[in-house]
C-alpha cells in the first residue's frame, strides 16, 4: 500500500512538471469542437431510421446519466432547434468532428509523451497524425458498445422487472442498474488501456498500462458525480454567463475528463521509469558496460 502511495505522489509531482492542468485545456476545447458536430451527424442519421425520434430521446437520456444537468439542456436545444435536412451541412459536421477528434488525441498524445519522457521526435509529424487518427476508431468502438448499453438499458430493464416475480423486481432492478454501471466502468479501462497503449511510442504490455486506466476511470467517475451534486446544488453559472453557463459546464466536465486521463498516463510513466531503474540495476555486468 505504501509502495503505491508512493507511485501516486511520483505521479502528482510529475504533472505538475509536465503541466498537465494546461494540456487538458487543450483537451477539453477539442472535445468541446467535437461534441456537437457529432451529435448533429449521429443524431440526423437516427432520424432516417424507423422510430428514429425515440432513439434521439434515448441518446439524450443516456447522456443525462453522465452530463451536468445544464449542459442536457443546451444540447437538447441544439438538437430540437436545428433542422438537419442538408447534405452539405451534414459533411461540413463530419470535417469539423474529425478536425476536432484528430486534435483530441494529438493533445492527449502529446501529455502521454511527456509523462514517459519522450523526446519529441519520436514520431514523425504525419505518423503522429495518422495514429491519432488511428486512434479514433479504436476508442469509438467500445464506446459506441457501452453507449448502446446505456441507451437500450432501460428498456431492457423493464422487461426483466415484468418478466420476473413479483417478489425479486427490486432485486433485478438494483442487479441490472450494477451490471450497466460495471460495463460502463470495465469499458472506460478498456478505452483507457487502449489509450496508452497505442498512443506512446513506448508501446508496452496490456498489463503494465492497466493500472493507469484503473486509476483514470476511479478519479473520472466520483469526480463527475461530485461535479454533478455541484452544478445542480449549488452553483449558477447562468448568473455569470448567461446563455453560455450550459457551455461552461460542459466545457468543465471536459476538464476534469482530461485531467484525469492524464493523471493516469503520468502514473504509468512512474512506474515505466521505476522498471527501467530496475532493469538497470539488475542487468548482467557486459550489458551495462555495453550500454554506457
Amino acid at each position: 500500500m505504501f509502495r503505491s502511495l508512493a507511485h501516486l505522489r511520483d505521479a502528482a509531482i510529475q504533472a505538475l512538471v509536465n503541466d498537465v492542468f494546461n494540456t487538458a485545456k487543450a483537451v477539453a476545447y477539442s472535445g468541446m469542437l467535437l461534441m456537437f458536430p457529432a451529435l448533429l451527424v449521429i443524431t440526423t442519421v437516427l432520424a432516417q431510421v424507423p422510430q428514429g425520434t425515440t432513439l434521439v430521446g434515448e441518446i439524450r437520456g443516456a447522456f443525462e446519466q453522465i452530463l451536468p444537468a445544464d449542459s442536457m439542456d443546451l444540447l437538447q436545444s441544439y438538437v430540437l432547434s436545428s433542422k438537419f435536412h442538408s447534405n452539405q451541412l451534414i459533411l461540413y459536421a463530419s470535417a469539423l468532428s474529425i478536425f476536432a477528434a484528430l486534435g483530441l488525441m494529438l493533445s492527449l498524445m502529446e501529455g502521454f509523451r511527456r509523462a514517459y519522457r519522450l523526446p519529441f521526435d519520436d514520431w514523425s509529424f504525419w505518423g503522429r497524425r495518422a495514429r491519432a487518427l488511428l486512434l479514433v476508431p479504436i476508442v469509438l468502438v467500445p464506446l459506441s458498445a457501452a453507449t448502446l448499453l446505456v441507451i437500450f438499458g432501460h428498456t431492457i430493464e423493464n422487461w426483466m422487472i415484468q418478466n420476473s416475480d413479483h417478489e425479486l423486481r427490486h432485486v433485478v432492478l438494483i442487479f441490472w442498474r450494477g451490471v450497466r454501471w460495471a460495463i460502463a466502468l470495465f469499458t472506460s479501462v478498456v478505452v483507457l488501456s487502449a489509450l496508452y497503449h497505442f498512443g506512446t511510442r513506448r508501446t508496452e504490455y496490456w498489463m503494465r498500462v492497466a493500472p493507469g486506466a484503473v486509476t483514470g476511470t476511479l478519479i473520472w467517475f466520483p469526480a463527475t458525480l461530485a461535479f454533478g451534486w455541484y452544478v445542480t446544488r449549488i452553483a449558477d453559472y447562468t448568473m455569470f454567463y448567461g446563455s453560455f453557463g450550459a457551455g461552461i459546464a460542459t466545457l468543465i466536465w471536459l476538464y476534469i475528463s482530461a485531467v484525469s486521463v492524464l493523471l493516469g498516463a503520468e502514473l504509468n510513466g512512474a512506474l515505466f521509469r521505476e522498471r527501467q531503474e530496475l532493469a538497470s540495476i539488475f542487468a548482467p555486468p557486459h550489458q551495462a558496460t555495453s550500454s554506457q
